[in-house]
Order: C-alpha cells, then sequence, then structure tokens
C-alpha cells in the first residue's frame, strides 16, 4: 500500500510548512510491536532512573523553548509572542508531575494481620497511544507523556497532522537524553478512519490517552468497544462564565475577554458563554468592548499580534456560520471597532473577534462549542437563572463566577456541572487538581493528586506467611 501524504498548512499563509509520508496500519503494527519489545525493559528501569532521563529531556525543551515556539506558530498559528509561554507552563506542569512521582507509584500496604501479608502494587499498564490534539499540544503533551513514561510505560505519540513536528521533537529530545531506543516513537496518521482501526486493531497499545474533539472522543470510544482496554478522553467544552452585580467590572472584562480569545478561542476550556447580572449587564458590556479594543488581530510572527488566525478554512467559515446565525435569529453586534479586525492580512484564516449581545439559547453560538474568538453576552435576572442556564449544557469542562463575595461565590459554583469550577478566575489548569470533563467533556483525568492513575494498573498481593 502507497502512504499518503500528510500536508501541514499554515493557517497564516495557507502555504504548505510540513509534509510527511502518513502511515499505514502495517507501519501502526509494526510501531506497535517496537514499543511492546522496548516496554519489557523500560518497565524494570528503576523510578529514579527514569525521573533522572525525563528530567534531562525536559532541560533540554526548555533550553530550545525559542526554535519550538517558532515552530509551533508556524504550524498552528500562534502568536509567538505566546508561543514560548507555553512551553514554559509546560514545565510547570511537568515539576508538579515528578515531585508526585514517588508517591503516586509506590506500594499501597493493607491492613495487618498475623500471618498475613497483603498490599497492592501499582505496575505500568504497557505500551500507551498518546493521540494529542493542536492547540496547545506541549501541555497536551505533558499531562499524558510525562506519568506514563514515568510508570514504566513504554509510548507512541500520534499528533494532529497540523503540529507533525511537535512528536518527531519529542522523540529526538528524550533519545538525546537517555530513554531507551523505540520507547517513544511517533506515528503520523492522516486519516481518521485508520486512527479507528489501530486502537480497534493493534492489541499491543494497552492504553489510549485522546484530546481533541467529543466527536473524535465518541468514534474512539465506539472503536474499542469489542475490546477491553482503557480509554483516557480531554474532549470539548462550552464553557459559561457568570457576572454577579458586585464585580469590579473592569478587571472580569480584561480577564473574560483574555479567556474568550486567547489562541483565537481556540481552546477547550475558553470562555464561549457569558451570563451578566442586569443591573450591570450594559456597563460590563462596555468594558468588553474597551478591553476588546485593544486588541490586535493580525500575523502571528509580529510580536504585537494578540489574536492570530484559526487554524483552517473550515474553521474559519464554521466559526462565522455561528455568528451569521446569531445575528440573523436577532442577536446584536456590539463589537467595538478596531482597524486590525476591519483589515487583517490578506492570506490566512482571520476570523474577527466578536462581542454579541441579546443572544438566546436558540442560537449554536451558546449551545455548540464555536472554537473561536466570540463572545455571547446574556443577560440574567440573578443567581438562580444564572446556574440554571450554565448547567444547560451537555458539556462540562470548566465555569467561573465572578464577585468579590467569595461566599456567595463558593455557594454558587458547589451548583454548577464542570470538572472544574473557579471564583475570579478563568482558563487555567493547576498542576495539582484534577483535570477532568464532566458530561460530554471527558473521561477520566490528567493532573492533580490523580495524574498517574490512568497509566497503572494494580495487582494485589495476598500472602499466608505459613502453609498448612
Amino acid at each position: 500500500m502507497v502512504n499518503e501524504t500528510i500536508r501541514t498548512i499554515s493557517p497564516a499563509t495557507q502555504e504548505v510548512v510540513v509534509e510527511r509520508l502518513a502511515a499505514t496500519f502495517q507501519d501502526a503494527e509494526r510501531m506497535a510491536k517496537a514499543s511492546s519489545e522496548a516496554f519489557k525493559s523500560w518497565r524494570k528501569t528503576p523510578l529514579s532512573q527514569r525521573k533522572d532521563i525525563v528530567r534531562k529531556a525536559l532541560t533540554i525543551v526548555q533550553a530550545r523553548k525559542e526554535a519550538l515556539g517558532r515552530e509551533l506558530t508556524t504550524q498552528m498559528g500562534r502568536p509567538i509572542a505566546y508561543s514560548v509561554k507555553e512551553i514554559e507552563t509546560m514545565q510547570l506542569r511537568a515539576d508538579y508531575l515528578l515531585d508526585i512521582a514517588d508517591d503516586s507509584l509506590c506500594d499501597l500496604p493493607g491492613r495487618q494481620e498475623n500471618g498475613f501479608e497483603r498490599w497492592v502494587q501499582r505496575e505500568a499498564v504497557g505500551p500507551t497511544l498518546i493521540v494529542f490534539a493542536w492547540n496547545f499540544p506541549f501541555l497536551i503533551i505533558v499531562n499524558a507523556l510525562v506519568p506514563a513514561l514515568l510508570s514504566g510505560n513504554s509510548v507512541v505519540l500520534k499528533p494532529s497532522p497540523q503540529t507533525p513536528l511537535i512528536g518527531e521533537r519529542f522523540v529526538e529530545i528524550f533519545a538525546e537524553a537517555g530513554l531507551p531506543a523505540n520507547t517513544l516513537l511517533c506515528l503520523h496518521i492522516g486519516r481518521p478512519e485508520l486512527l479507528r482501526q489501530v486502537v480497534q486493531q493493534i492489541p499491543d497499545f494497552q492504553l489510549i490517552t485522546f484530546t481533541g474533539s467529543t466527536k473524535v472522543g465518541i468514534d474512539l470510544r465506539k472503536a474499542t468497544a469489542e475490546r477491553v482496554v482503557p480509554l483516557n478522553l480531554e474532549l470539548g467544552g462550552n464553557d459559561p462564565a457568570y457576572v454577579r452585580p458586585d464585580a469590579d467590572l473592569a478587571y472580569v472584562a480584561a480577564q473574560l475577554v483574555d479567556a474568550a480569545v486567547f489562541n483565537a478561542g481556540q481552546s477547550c476550556c475558553a470562555v464561549e458563554r457569558i451570563y451578566v447580572h442586569t443591573d450591570v449587564h450594559d456597563a460590563f458590556v462596555e468594558a468588553l468592548q474597551r478591553e476588546l479594543a485593544t486588541y490586535r488581530l493580525g500575523d502571528p510572527f509580529d510580536p504585537a499580534t494578540n489574536i492570530g488566525p484559526v487554524v483552517s478554512p473550515a474553521a474559519k467559515n464554521a466559526i462565522e456560520s455561528q455568528v451569521e446565525q446569531a445575528l440573523g435569529m436577532g442577536a446584536v453586534d456590539a463589537t467595538p471597532e478596531n482597524d486590525s479586525f476591519a483589515a487583517p492580512p490578506p492570506k490566512g484564516n482571520y476570523v474577527m473577534p466578536r462581542i454579541l449581545t441579546n443572544v438566546t439559547a436558540e442560537m449554536d453560538v451558546l449551545r455548540q462549542e464555536t472554537f473561536g474568538p466570540i463572545m455571547p453576552v446574556v443577560r440574567v435576572s440573578g443567581d438562580v437563572e444564572a446556574v440554571a442556564l450554565m448547567n444547560d449544557s451537555h458539556y462540562g469542562l470548566t465555569a467561573s463566577v465572578w464577585t468579590k463575595d467569595i461566599g456567595k461565590g463558593r455557594e454558587l459554583t458547589a451548583q454548577l456541572e464542570a470538572g472544574t469550577v473557579f471564583i475570579n478566575r478563568a482558563d487555567y489548569p493547576a498542576p495539582d487538581l484534577a483535570w477532568t470533563g464532566w458530561k460530554s467533556s471527558g473521561l477520566g483525568c490528567t493532573l492533580g493528586p490523580k495524574a498517574f492513575d490512568a497509566f497503572v494498573k494494580l495487582k494485589s498481593f495476598h500472602i499466608r506467611m505459613q502453609h498448612g
């Protein structure tokens, strides 16, 4: 079978910036076998040595962060001002995971009983397939790769066709740091049906982790339905924010504009729905307008750019279709004047960020994940209505409440149906907290005190000390 070619198209220029031959199913089988062989020895490597190799590799990543950041911007369009920051934030997550590794992977003692010994041992699962998205590839990788390797698993990375170099660079750097051959490999797959076939028909993969859209996550669940194989999913979101009447409007507007348009809104935990108490609705919209007017849409390699292009023409069309539908159903475009919004670079998938008011629940911009720099604002009568509307979604990744009354904020966040709830913050997965989605936003978790759980299986030992 002839390999197809994967072409990575720059979101900023529409030019091909990377070409790779895609793997065939037979290529994937061979890679899985090689990973299985590497696993046999890596699982026996002492944790202290695994930690040393991971630390060394991460040190190399940080030393090359400028070049890696430029490659990231080239591939997926992140403004260059922020690309290196992602790599630095990745290190903060990795440091936390390294810090808790010993406690997370140690044996668990059973209850003491005369004449018996009992304990639970954590063992590596086996060859792990990490399928990761293009929008925050360094952060997504570290969530799974560090605990997977520290637990003793071999790993095959399946990068998005939009960011193929990320997977290759990690393989190169970890090999340079001393990771044994074939313990970390990179598999380029272009067609979704081939990925489904791989997870369905290659038994060497003993764990599959996926970060990406809910649609693909459901496809992978179907593909693994006839296998008993763990599947860890970090999926989409449609995350709400509620602005109470006592909030500091200028501060909240600055935070929510950033949370809505950072990375051109292409974040699973971007704020996509803003509910505002009627007493401050108009004043808050004005604060949003003042803040958004300071942003600049444009060339991602310009250090002054805040908002770059979205990933593809299809993404641009989907976002703008939601906006047009909302406007056609009575929403009001409250976007401030901004020269950069009116005249973005002629090439590229540039989407004008928008503030929409008079938005209603029937509009797709509220019901669906937009994944773009759009801020729909909804007027609410008070806390009860706000909580009901925030929970009225099949997603449940994050939600935020903005108020000076922390006690009331605690009361409201306790009622919200989401894996992470914030008061006076948004769009920030803290390394020490579980990153987990409720409803259609995921299965399992990464980060936090349970960060290693998906990457180990439990083996119970029960010994009677005397025979007979």
